[in-house]
C-alpha cells in the first residue's frame, strides 16, 4: 500500500469514525435501542464494510448475529446500547480494555496453555462474536465450557466487561469463578486483551 492510498483510507476511516459516533448518539438519545434503530445501523454498517475498518467489521459482526431471527431481545439491545456508548467516547475508548482493578483478572497474567483446556468468554469480545471466540479455541484445541464449573481452566473478561461487572448479568459468572478461586481451585481470570495476545491471533 502507498502512502497515498493509506493516506486516503485513513481519511475514509476517520470520516466513517465521526458518522458511526454522531450515529451512536442519536440512537442512545432515548435510552434504548429499538429494533427500527438496529437495522438501520447494520444496514449502514454493510454500505461501510468495504474500509476494512475493523472496528466497523466487528460491530457489523456483532449486530448481524443479533438480527438474524430478525428480532432484537431485552439482553441484546441492552448489550448494543452499550457498545454505542462506548462509541461516543461516554464509557472508555473504544477497544479500550478495562483496567480498572475492580476486575478480579489474574495478577501476574497466567502464561495460558490451549490444548486440552476449558475456556468460557463473559461479556462482549471485540475479536467477535461468542460463536468467532468458541471456534477460535477450538482450532487452538482447546475446549469450549457452557458455564463456569470446579473443572473451568479460564474465563476471559470480553473488553466491553465495565468497571460496575457485578451490576451487570456477566457479573454472576465472574463471582462463581472468584468463588472457586477462594477455595482454591485452578481457574484463572484473563482479560480478552491477554487471550488474543497468548493466542496469537
Amino acid at each position: 500500500m502507498n502512502v497515498f492510498t493509506k493516506y486516503n483510507r485513513k481519511n475514509i476511516e476517520d470520516r466513517q469514525m465521526d458518522t458511526l459516533i454522531g450515529i451512536s448518539k442519536g440512537i442512545n438519545a432515548n435510552g434504548i435501542v429499538d429494533l427500527d434503530e438496529a437495522k438501520f445501523l447494520q444496514t449502514w454498517l454493510a454500505q461501510n464494510t468495504e474500509s476494512q475498518n475493523p472496528i466497523i467489521l466487528n460491530l457489523f459482526q456483532k449486530v448481524s448475529s443479533m438480527l438474524e431471527d430478525d428480532s432484537l431481545d431485552k439482553e441484546e439491545a441492552a448489550e448494543l446500547f452499550s457498545i454505542l456508548r462506548k462509541i461516543t467516547g461516554e464509557d472508555s475508548e473504544l477497544g479500550e480494555v478495562a483496567k480498572s482493578t475492580n476486575l478480579p483478572v489474574c495478577n501476574p497474567k497466567p502464561k495460558i496453555s490451549f490444548v486440552g483446556n476449558t475456556f468460557l468468554f463473559t461479556g462482549t469480545c471485540v475479536y467477535g462474536t461468542r460463536k468467532q471466540c468458541q471456534q477460535a479455541i477450538e482450532s487452538l484445541n482447546g475446549i469450549n465450557a457452557k458455564s463456569v464449573t470446579k473443572n473451568l481452566d479460564y474465563l476471559v473478561l470480553g473488553t466491553y466487561v465495565s468497571d460496575s461487572w457485578i451490576h451487570e448479568n456477566y457479573g454472576r459468572k465472574i463471582e462463581k469463578a472468584m468463588e472457586y478461586k477462594a477455595q482454591n481451585l485452578p481457574i484463572s481470570i484473563v482479560t480478552e486483551e491477554h487471550w488474543l495476545k497468548e493466542a496469537n491471533l
